[in-house]
């Protein structure tokens, strides 16, 4: 109806930006991603009437986009295992040491040199990691999303999104680590005197 038109270019429209950024961390391809985005638009154009004015309209549309991405997922690996959860989604203790990245310590200055990486090569490096670790990154870093919403859009607790948010981070750091040796910006630790 022109009603749910006009509620869904209100409201859900002028967050197309958040989606399409998203589905291009997610996909490897700029096609797939605007395939998503699009796919995951008209879902939620469908839905508009079940949003409810006193949530979040990104987590909605976010969760829109999860539950697309995960079936396209299902079917291009029919047949196949379905996606690993990780320990602390199964409820295993993760040690402290396991949250710290493996170069932690060279970097002397790390939001300095996080500056230096263009977008691309960020996204590129967060592309690489685990599909629930990416997806609370996106969440919590790239989008600025409370934990609270968070933990809801991905239907895990937040101790989990915790958790995945700073054993990500470490991830993040070590992948970077690496192209910032290759780039020649920090010695690599086997190099240091």
């Amino acid at each position: 109806t022109d009603a749910q038109a006009e509620r869904f270019k209100r409201l859900a429209w002028p967050l197309m930006a958040v989606v399409v950024r998203t589905a291009q961390c997610l996909t490897r391809h700029a096609d797939q991603a605007e395939d998503l985005a699009q796919e995951t638009m008209v879902k939620a154009m469908r839905a508009i009437d079940s949003y409810q004015d006193d949530t979040d309209i990104r987590a909605w549309l976010l969760t829109i986009l999860r539950r697309t991405h995960i079936d396209r997922m299902r079917v291009e690996q029919s047949g196949l295992q379905a996606l690993q959860l990780d320990e602390a989604a199964l409820g295993e203790t993760v040690d402290a040491g396991q949250l710290a990245g493996e170069h932690d310590a060279q970097w002397d200055e790390p939001e300095d040199l996080l500056n230096r990486f263009e977008d691309e090569a960020v996204i590129e490096a967060m592309r690489l990691l685990p599909e629930d670790i990416r997806w609370t990154l996106l969440l919590v870093n790239v989008e600025q999303m409370e934990q609270a919403d968070a933990a809801q859009v991905l239907g895990v607790a937040m101790g989990t999104i915790k958790s995945r948010a700073h054993r990500g981070r470490a991830m993040l750091r070590d992948r970077l680590y690496e192209l910032a040796v290759k780039r020649g910006w920090i010695r690599s630790q086997e190099h240091s005197p």
